[in-house]
């Protein structure tokens, strides 16, 4: 039996190797692709949740205290960022600093219904708050928040926070 000349087949099997890395190339490019818009759709659909949350509790909060001019109805909380570079400054992402705002509004609820005019009558209150919080578990990260500012304007509790690394205590 005879076998037919390689050389015959030689140009048909790159052509097939040429194809074929062209469709692994497209593959790989395709899912990174995919992989990015689903990370960004996963991304959006946090903070939505977090804003959605937000919206239902400023709802609940206005309608208790529609009536009621002078008490604080909301609670907005913003971290600062630094001018400048600073090591010590965590590079926080959406999700954690979502997490981190939101509790931080847990922590500041017993404000919601106070009146403006009465907001130091608990100064021990005011003095934690006011002091270094850790918030452990973040994300697997713990995080130490400062209050460095506080306003009420419009019935609306405004702080602005200075979040950093917590270096864990040897215990």
């Amino acid at each position: 039996m005879r076998l037919p000349p390689f050389y015959r087949f030689v140009r048909g099997l790159q052509l097939a190797g040429v194809l074929m890395l062209g469709m692994l190339i497209g593959a790989i490019v395709y899912n990174s692709i995919y992989i990015a818009q689903f990370e960004r759709i996963v991304s959006l659909k946090s903070e939505l949740e977090v804003q959605l949350e937000q919206y239902e509790q400023d709802i609940k909060h206005l309608k208790e205290f529609k009536n009621q001019h002078t008490v604080i109805k909301g609670i907005i909380p913003r971290i600062e960022t630094e001018a400048g570079q600073n090591s010590s400054k965590p590079n926080l992402d959406k999700v954690a600093e979502a997490e981190l705002i939101k509790r931080i509004k847990e922590d500041l609820t017993p404000y919601i219904g106070k009146s403006i005019y009465e907001i130091d009558s608990d100064a021990q209150f005011a003095r934690i708050l006011l002091g270094r919080i850790v918030y452990n578990d973040v994300y697997g990260k713990d995080y130490a928040v400062e209050v460095k500012t506080m306003l009420v304007a419009d019935n609306v509790l405004h702080l602005w926070v200075k979040v950093r690394y917590s270096v864990k205590s040897p215990s």
